[in-house]
């Protein structure tokens, strides 16, 4: 049965965007076909747009999503119809409805909500992976989260406060630095007006931070790479701004034998294991409300256009969610 859909047939601006209808098709072996409550955008919904990460055409955009499963495929045992679920890094989710593996799949607490659970999945377990796993952060570090007031920063900044840190942040308004401190920031630097790394190292005694988490990517990463201490860690996680040119070795030696790392979240997920332990205790931190979940906008999925509009344009806040 047909059901919309945003879908691209060539790479390119946010005018490539298609909004038309497919057929999902029935749940193959090992899938699970599920009517979609929200999908959340994602900027690396916009660098597949784009042509940055290439991806084959034509393609329904969207990696993340949450629902009510109507129908299993075969040697499928741990879902049946009518259970509630949410999923990231699976293609398709700019849709009414999806085919979704169950191995991607996880279960959504009755205490969460879909448009919530849509929220949360793929910028949380972003945020979990970068803070419990590339960096682990322990009680008393400094750490720096570039745009604190985004998705991913938002979330970034509770969870690194709730193991100890203290977190100085990054935003480029002052309703961005309201919401960072809301969410827990100790410091907030305001990257519009001062150069961030002269100011985290006054705010570090010229020691500088233990970690640097950026996901903002080319406008970001000299700053970043000058703000981190001795032996410590630069986390790149995305490119808001544009892809992060080549770095010759020699300048992390040259910045105190610091550590840098391009994280992606297949390698944080790799077993059924790992993807249960960070969706349980995200959905956990959610249901008793020690982590605040943003909506920055709820779209309609004709809309598609506009939000990626407003993502790239550093109009928004939190997270933004396509509507079906």
């Amino acid at each position: 049965m047909p059901t919309p859909a945003v879908r691209i047939q060539q790479t390119g601006g946010p005018e490539v965007l298609e909004f038309t209808e497919i057929d999902p098709g029935q749940p193959g072996p090992g899938e699970l076909l599920v009517e979609v409550a929200a999908a959340g955008v994602n900027y690396i919904d916009t660098y597949q747009r784009g042509g940055l990460y290439q991806v084959e055409l034509p393609l329904v955009l969207g990696l993340e999503g949450a629902g009510r499963v109507t129908a299993v495929g075969e040697a499928v045992s741990e879902f049946s119809a009518g259970d509630r679920v949410a999923w990231q890094g699976v293609s398709g989710s700019y849709a009414g409805q999806a085919r979704v593996p169950a191995a991607a799949a996880v279960r959504v607490p009755g205490e969460v909500g879909d448009d919530i659970a849509a929220a949360t999945l793929l910028q949380g377990i972003t945020a979990h992976y970068l803070v419990s796993s590339t960096y682990p952060v322990q009680e008393g570090d400094t750490v720096l989260v570039h745009a604190a007031a985004g998705g991913v920063g938002l979330l970034l900044t509770q969870l690194a406060k709730a193991k100890g840190a203290r977190v100085i942040g990054t935003v480029s308004t002052d309703e961005k630095e309201q919401l960072a401190r809301e969410a827990g920031a100790d410091e907030v630097i305001r990257y519009d007006q001062v150069d961030f790394a002269e100011a985290t190292r006054k705010l570090t005694d010229g020691e500088g931070v233990a970690a640097v988490y950026d996901g903002v990517g080319k406008s970001t990463v000299d700053g970043s790479m000058a703000s981190v201490r001795r032996r410590g860690m630069l986390v790149l996680f995305g490119n808001a701004s544009g892809a992060v040119p080549p770095v010759d070795p020699l300048r992390l030696n040259a910045a105190g034998s610091i550590f840098m790392t391009r994280p992606k979240t297949g390698d944080y997920t790799a077993t059924r294991e790992e993807l249960d332990w960070r969706a349980e205790e995200l959905f956990g931190a959610v249901a008793e409300g020690s982590l605040k979940i943003r909506i920055g906008g709820r779209y309609p999925l004709a809309d598609a256009r506009q939000a990626h509009e407003d993502l790239q344009g550093r109009k928004t806040t939190g997270k933004l969610l396509l509507i079906p």
